[in-house]
């Protein structure tokens, strides 16, 4: 499942505008953020707005993997170069990244050997295979995640400083999905439809449950999200998901009673997006000067956004001076 074009939340567009600016740059990026919140999906995001987006996308998770096959997954091998070793010996991910990107994943976990071997590909552009004599050119763009502080990382002598500032050269930090709820019901929906067209069973959820997912502090972030729509979907013996067919700690971690929950379940799913697509609206206008950097902002055409003002009752919200007034809505 992939939510890579759900950004209903300003928070997310300003992340999603963010990366499609770095991704026209060769410079290593550092990724930030919570387990879950979908740094892997912003990864991805860069490479695909890329000159590279016709290249390999190679990804490996640094903290996985013991210190000794990680050495030769990312570097390969010459034959004999150890027991059992291939004896055509073995190319690693940054030769067969090459021209591509390569996505370093949990990096604050790399060993310290092999942070001197990544700090040197990162300022020499080229590897050595283990065992092997000679170094070969190549030509990759580093992305590198982490759910760490580096920095606190850094100042605890366990990560490098100068491999940190050759990391972080540009930085993206995504917020956990709890501070961005606008994100929660179209990330909702995106993964329900998936589940739909692979099982062919038509499935929504009532309001009940609605509600507790919208509630719930999502620790786990997406990640979590998407657990609790498949693990709902497949436990559902009808084709309305209640609060009973929910995973059990997410009632029993919830402090929302049912008579709360029956009280506050008056909209559908629909409005219940138009009020989240309402507000971010409001937001937009809010802090924007012109309906022309308020549709920029949220990623959508001058057109579709005053079509969406009327729709909302959102004329009072246009700025008097704003370059756009002479727009009649119709």
């Amino acid at each position: 499942m992939d939510q890579q074009s759900v950004f209903y939340s300003d928070e997310m567009k300003d992340i999603f505008n963010m990366a499609k600016r770095y991704a026209q740059f060769k410079t290593t990026i550092l990724i930030n953020g919570e387990t879950g919140v979908g740094k892997e999906v912003v990864a991805k995001l860069i490479h695909k707005y890329s000159n590279r987006a016709s290249m390999p996308f190679l990804t490996v998770n640094c903290g996985a993997i013991p210190e000794s096959l990680l050495d030769s997954e990312l570097f390969g091998y010459e034959s004999g170069a150890f027991t059992g070793a291939n004896t055509k010996g073995s190319m690693g991910l940054f030769e067969s990244a090459h021209k591509g990107t390569l996505l370093l994943d949990e990096i604050g976990e790399l060993s310290p050997l092999l942070q001197v071997k990544l700090l040197r590909v990162l300022q020499e552009h080229e590897v050595r295979r283990i065992g092997g004599s000679w170094s070969k050119s190549i030509d990759v763009r580093i992305i590198a995640c982490t759910n760490a502080d580096l920095w606190n990382l850094v100042e605890n002598g366990t990560f490098r400083k100068d491999l940190y500032f050759r990391l972080s050269v540009a930085t993206i930090t995504i917020p956990p999905l709890r501070e961005r709820k606008a994100d929660i019901l179209p990330l909702l929906e995106q993964f329900l439809h998936e589940l739909i067209s692979m099982y062919n069973i038509d499935r929504t959820f009532d309001k009940s449950a609605l509600y507790v997912i919208t509630n719930h502090t999502f620790y786990g972030n997406v990640r979590e999200l998407r657990n609790i729509v498949e693990s709902s979907y497949i436990t559902a013996l009808d084709n309305i998901i209640t609060i009973n067919d929910l995973p059990k700690y997410l009632i029993e971690s919830s402090s929302i009673n049912l008579k709360t929950i029956t009280e506050n379940c008056s909209h559908t799913l629909d409005e219940m997006l138009n009020d989240y697509e309402k507000e971010i609206i409001t937001n937009a206008l809010t802090h924007s000067n012109t309906i022309r950097k308020a549709a920029i902002k949220l990623g959508i055409s001058n057109t579709t956004l005053l079509r969406r003002i009327k729709v909302y009752n959102l004329e009072e919200k246009i700025n008097h001076h704003d370059d756009f007034e002479a727009d009649i809505i119709t």
